[in-house]
């Protein structure tokens, strides 16, 4: 079984009475696939079909048919199952990079205080508290991170800066180290759906203006005076396209001029918008606090590593100190990752927006010579127009359906023919 989860998605949102042009808007698939996945969707979950005079096609969904589908299909329920675990799975390995920075600073804090510890034995305790603040200056900065008075001044600031995050501090350290996804993960559906979105807001016709600021790399010269870059859009959706006298093209889209039920018109941009990325979802404190700690881990790894440089403190000293001794080049490499991932990212992260900045400025500069056509463009829109129409299929307009039986179903269609023939009798 192969079911589109976008097409099941679709139906629901559509009140489970679809066309094919209904669905290949709504998700934003090619027609072909959209039609493929009803059938399937409509074979395996009890749908039926309603067949109007025009000879277009109505799908008829259950309201339980995913329900229906579980209980037939033991890869469905598989498919649910993994979806739930893996949601578990990766919020443990989010919040498991902030787990093991904290891990990394203590282990290597405590392997610090007893190396000094060990090495200033034989002195009184005035002597090891001289040595001890002077040798491990950072020390008190690190508790400075968890008293109470730095919480209160944290607080404080982010109350007063009113940022606000939802991320806990682990699950902060890991969108501080990798982000939080590509937030233009799902810019070829968006771009299919605006675009047929455009086809039956104009009641499935429209010019080549109309559908560029949703393209891109739609070209110069001969590729855009001669609309190449509409041929995709025609696949995809079924277009044919029909030339004025004047030679100018418009492109009609007859399975999206047909509907289950009457849609309102709906508003979108005026062109494909890309997001752009953001180095982190987490407060500005929170990122502060991350890089804070990662500098604290990596200087601290430094300091460990001129400790344990001879070998003489792990070969005296034993257990952990010989245990963080045999993982030290792991802690190093993890307090270099730590913070050079974020950095490098950083500046990844600025070129790429340098892109999609510029791409949207070219889609934005398509969609308002549209705003501002001339006399020629607006031609070849009241072109368009007399090609433009929409076709709802309601009970009325059906035939068959295989709901019912097909004599019932005649036996009924005759008696509503008989009702109307006897009304056109009575009223003349």
């Amino acid at each position: 079984m192969t079911l589109n989860p976008s097409i099941m998605q679709a139906v629901e949102q559509l009140g489970y009475r679809v066309t094919v042009g209904d669905v290949a808007i709504q998700a934003g698939l090619n027609v072909a696939e959209a039609n493929q996945g009803l059938l399937a969707l409509a074979s395996d979950a009890g749908g039926h079909l309603q067949v109007a005079d025009s000879g277009d096609i109505v799908y008829l969904f259950p309201k339980n048919f995913r329900s229906i589908l579980r209980n037939k299909y033991f890869q469905l329920r598989l498919q649910e199952w993994w979806k739930k675990v893996w949601s578990v799975l990766f919020y443990l390995i989010r919040i498991s990079f902030g787990i093991l920075l904290t891990v990394s600073i203590a282990l290597i804090t405590i392997t610090i205080i007893i190396i000094i510890t060990a090495a200033n034995s034989d002195r009184d305790s005035d002597n090891r508290g001289n040595n001890f603040g002077g040798g491990f200056f950072f020390f008190p900065d690190f508790f400075w991170y968890f008293s109470p008075d730095y919480n209160t001044h944290y607080q404080q600031r982010r109350y007063q800066r009113r940022e606000q995050s939802d991320l806990n501090f682990f699950e902060a350290v890991f969108s501080f180290l990798f982000g939080d996804g590509n937030p233009n993960a799902n810019l070829e559906e968006r771009r299919w759906q605006e675009i047929a979105t455009v086809i039956r807001n104009n009641q499935g016709a429209v010019v080549a203006e109309q559908i560029s600021p949703y393209l891109d790399d739609i070209g110069e010269g001969y590729k855009r005076d001669y609309e190449d870059y509409m041929l995709p859009v025609m696949t995809r959706f079924n277009g044919q396209p029909f030339v004025s006298d004047q030679g100018q093209i418009i492109y009609y889209f007859p399975e999206l001029q047909v509907s289950a039920a009457k849609k309102h018109r709906r508003s979108i941009s005026v062109y494909l918008e890309e997001f752009p990325w953001r180095f982190s979802a987490a407060g500005s404190g929170q990122i502060m606090l991350s890089a804070g700690l990662g500098i604290l881990n990596f200087v601290g790894a430094l300091v460990l590593g001129s400790l344990l440089r001879d070998g003489t403190a792990a070969a005296q000293l034993g257990g952990l100190v010989a245990f963080v001794q045999g993982i030290y080049w792991l802690l190093l490499a993890y307090g270099v990752g730590f913070l050079g991932i974020p950095l490098l990212r950083y500046f990844w992260i600025q070129w790429r927006n340098q892109k999609i900045a510029a791409r949207n400025r070219d889609r934005l500069s398509r969609a308002r010579l549209l705003a501002s056509a001339d006399s020629s463009l607006q031609q070849k829109l009241d072109f368009a127009h007399q090609f433009a129409k929409e076709k709802v299929i309601g009970n009325e307009d059906l035939v068959y359906s295989t709901e019912t039986d097909l004599l019932e179903q005649e036996v009924e269609r005759s008696a509503q023919m008989e009702a109307e023939w006897q009304r056109r009798l009575d009223e003349s």
